[in-house]
């Protein structure tokens, strides 16, 4: 009973910490006069990121299941953003402006996150098939190296989407700014740290639930980190990017997304090619495959000026019922 009682609790700590993180964040790229995409791609997307970034990097420090786990988070966070994710913020905007409003994400911006999570995600499927040692050490290198290209260009791009109007824009009031509170010095960043924590610490208690719920269900742990661990550590992700489709904020939404894409696309198969096996297996493959289907669908819609619809979204969740489905017959 202990693990139901703390995933109940657990969700609305991270609902609470990404209501404030999402609005704290928006007044800091509005403070910095960056762009939306900069402020959804970098600044929400690598904190969101933290949860799943601490799971590999604590399982591997454990051989054998910890292992098996730190592997399967490493693969199954991309998995659920490029697919399950998405379709939850078509879900979002179907629901509340109808399965044929255009989302109208910053485009470029958008196109470039998906290019180099593509190109950067297959480096790492290529890696499954290397000998362990030197060559290994070099992609991870190599996957660094690319992230910090990635964040890089984004930075530069940014003076120019704010000259065109994507400057980043805090349509509410800054939650803490009330009263006494309001004469804080720096209460815009005591609030994104409150909101990061809130969202650490409910994403935590998630993922001790869901481990437990999974012993329970005498789950394999390679499975348990595909598929269960990630639902509760990119629920950051799911739930900021909820918000902000809702208020039609659709480039901070989509960045959110595929800027953790980025980040774990790149950062953490590093971790998994130096601190684990890193071995090809049918999951494994079939895994890397359909998250780079669910990304590869996305950015075929922004070819040209074909508008992106709630419905188009939804396939992303088709292709994660097809990934249970495969999980089911294996």
């Amino acid at each position: 009973m202990i693990a139901p009682a703390l995933l109940l609790a657990a969700l609305p700590v991270i609902l609470a910490g990404a209501e404030l993180f999402t609005n704290a964040i928006e007044h800091v790229g509005a403070a910095f006069g960056v762009s939306e995409g900069v402020t959804g791609s970098l600044l929400a997307a690598v904190g969101t990121a933290l949860p799943e970034t601490a799971v590999p990097l604590l399982g591997s420090l454990h051989p054998g299941a910890g292992e098996r786990l730190a592997v399967g988070a490493v693969l199954g966070a991309p998995l659920m953003l490029s697919t399950l994710t998405m379709g939850v913020m078509g879900a979002a905007a179907w629901q509340s402006r109808g399965p044929t409003a255009a989302l109208t994400p910053e485009r470029a911006g958008l196109k470039r996150d998906l290019d180099w999570f593509l190109t950067l995600f297959m480096l790492a499927l290529g890696g499954l098939f290397l000998p362990r040692g030197l060559w290994r050490q070099a992609l991870a290198a190599i996957l660094v190296a690319g992230y910090v290209g990635y964040v890089t260009v984004t930075l530069r791009a940014s003076g120019a989407l704010v000259a065109a109007g994507h400057e980043t824009a805090a349509r509410t009031r800054l939650h803490l700014a009330r009263r006494a509170l309001k004469r804080l010095p720096g209460l815009r960043y005591i609030q994104l740290l409150l909101g990061l924590a809130g969202i650490l610490a409910g994403a935590q208690g998630f993922v001790v639930g869901i481990e437990g719920l999974g012993r329970l269900l005498d789950v394999p742990v390679l499975v348990l980190a595909l598929v269960i661990v990630p639902i509760a550590t990119e629920l950051p992700e799911k739930i900021n990017s909820v918000l902000w489709v809702r208020r039609r904020q659709d480039t901070l939404a989509f960045g959110n997304i595929t800027g953790a894409l980025v980040f774990q696309g790149s950062l953490l198969p590093a971790l998994g090619l130096t601190l684990t096996p890193w071995r090809p297996s049918a999951l494994l493959l079939v895994t890397m495959l359909i998250t780079m289907a669910g990304v590869g669908m996305l950015r075929l819609r922004l070819r040209g000026a074909t508008a992106i619809r709630p419905y188009h979204l939804a396939a992303g969740g088709l292709l994660y019922t097809a990934f249970l489905g495969y999980l089911l017959a294996a």
